[in-house]
């Protein structure tokens, strides 16, 4: 008897948007997806995404999507503002839920999404694509192995040039978006992978001025101590001039070694450690080639990993990663990276979610 094909209800299906990433899943023979449904604010959007994937049912209404019988798992691409609402009605029908960095941008909507994925005993992974890149993995590897030795600081930053960005998806200007969950949460999530929970966080935060009329600040700095004792900090540079270097960066470096990797959209990315026991301290460096796979951004390969792992966490009853619980921690830490900035002072970051649910 075959396996359980998984089918899959998107929102946020634009023909320049992550969810059509989903498309890509065709291409990996192993994994057993099948888009039923897409939804789209836009009808016309609606239709032709759904003209150009061969799929027969198409809404601009969320409910209509989540409600239906032939979705099993909803997968939410919609601007960050929204995935409260699509998570929540997709939870409220007991689905399966694959939800976009960030998760949510408010401290109270993610103790609610961890509620309800606990009370509805359904699987939600956060599509951290950071966290299925090549060189995160390998890095991971070494750590979890004890390559690395003791941990005893992390850093990461994203530093990404909005202003092009903007043109492509105006809603990140208009709404506008908030770069400290839609930013700088893909690399609290990182180092957090390695880390564990923040105990606290004191931020700066400057406007940078160069996109008329964005009202919020777009450049952060966030100095980070965590429950373990470990130090960690992230960069996160959105209101810049694009800056010469790779766009994502996260080091990890312990007793026995040091491991730096970088990252840059549709580029070739590179991974250098050093072990402590190795002669004159020589890094040794990796490179990987640049995963250029028709979506938008290049992070086709990395979806379809989260995916694979997804539908390997469905099969066995096994608990996705990062999962609800993961995504509200990273809220949790952005949430308060934002009191530090108004205040000034250092702040305590919300980890007790043990009540929720």
């Amino acid at each position: 008897m075959g396996k359980q094909i998984y089918k899959l209800g998107v929102i946020g299906m634009g023909l320049n948007n992550m969810g059509s990433t989903m498309a890509l899943l065709k291409n990996a023979p192993d994994l057993r997806y099948e888009i039923t449904g897409i939804c789209s604010s836009n009808m016309v959007s609606a239709e032709r995404c759904a003209s150009v994937y061969g799929i027969n049912f198409y809404t601009a209404d969320y409910m209509e999507l989540v409600s239906r019988n032939d979705v099993d798992v909803v997968c939410v691409f919609s601007p960050d503002h929204l995935h409260f609402e699509h998570c929540a009605g997709a939870l409220g029908y007991g689905k399966h839920v694959v939800c976009t960095k960030p998760m949510v941008t408010d401290l109270e909507d993610a103790k609610t999404l961890v509620t309800l994925t606990r009370e509805k005993r359904v699987k939600f992974l956060v599509g951290q694509t950071m966290r299925f890149d090549r060189q995160f993995l390998t890095a991971k590897k070494l750590f979890d192995d004890g390559d690395l030795g003791d941990l005893i600081a992390l850093e990461s930053f994203y530093n990404h040039d909005m202003r092009p960005v903007y043109e492509l998806t105006p809603w990140r200007r208009t709404v506008p978006q908030d770069l400290m969950f839609g930013g700088c949460v893909h690399s609290i999530d990182v180092i957090r992978a390695f880390g564990g929970d923040v105990k606290s966080v004191h931020a700066v935060a400057i406007k940078g001025g160069l996109t008329d009329n964005y009202p919020i600040c777009d450049n952060f700095f966030l100095n980070l101590t965590f429950t373990s004792g470990a130090i960690g900090r992230v960069s996160g540079l959105y209101g810049t001039v694009h800056l010469p270097g790779p766009m994502m960066m996260f080091g990890v470096y312990g007793t026995k070694g040091s491991v730096q990797t970088e990252f840059t959209d549709n580029e070739p990315g590179e991974f250098r450690v050093v072990y402590d026991k190795l002669y004159g301290h020589t890094p040794l460096v990796s490179r990987f080639g640049a995963e250029t796979d028709g979506s938008v951004n290049g992070h086709g390969a990395s979806v379809i990993r989260f995916m694979r792992h997804f539908q390997d966490c469905l099969d066995n009853g096994a608990e996705p990663s990062p999962n609800a619980l993961d995504g509200a921690k990273s809220v949790a830490v952005g949430a308060a990276a934002w009191e530090s900035v108004k205040t000034g002072k250092t702040v305590d970051v919300f980890n007790d979610f043990s009540n929720e649910g």
